[in-house]
């Protein structure tokens, strides 16, 4: 199976392991030639909290996703770097319920592999409080690469 393109979807929380998730899709999509697809699905509430920050003055319905996208971190700093490593990228956003709208942003880039990052949890948080890294790695239409931080609970 041929990899042409790579969806990393990311979210704020992210930002602590983006140096790592650059990497991983790097060993991926460098040595394939593979289009990089940096995806940001958020919600309206996450939109309405940031908006003034990243310098958005419209509703969270009159923006372009794929403008707030780039603004938002991490995507900026990931960017940077596949663009260092002569990587084609593009930067995708996406709003709504984040789960469902990463999963159908692979269906439309025609992703051939998706990477993930998530932090550890027990498994009390997990049944509580749900996984969007789960959700996702479930509904995927093609394998998922998971990278999860690797600190120690508390």
């Amino acid at each position: 199976m041929a990899i042409d393109t790579v969806l990393l979807a990311v979210g704020p929380m992210d930002t602590v392991r983006a140096p790592e998730l650059a990497e991983t899709v790097l060993e991926i999509a460098d040595p394939l030639g593979a289009t990089v697809v940096i995806g940001h699905a958020f919600t309206e509430d996450e939109y309405e909290d940031v908006h003034e920050e990243l310098g958005f003055d419209a509703r969270a319905e009159d923006v372009d996703p794929d403008e707030v996208a780039a603004k938002r971190a991490p995507v900026p700093e990931l960017a940077e770097r596949f663009e260092e490593a002569g990587v084609d990228y593009e930067i995708k956003g996406a709003l709504g319920e984040v789960s469902s709208k990463v999963v159908d942003m692979a269906i439309d880039v025609d992703a051939d592999r998706m990477v993930v990052g998530g932090r550890r949890r027990s498994p009390a948080e997990k049944a509580v409080l749900g996984s969007v890294s789960q959700e996702i790695i479930l509904q995927a239409p093609c394998p998922v690469t998971y990278f999860r931080d690797l600190d120690v609970m508390e």
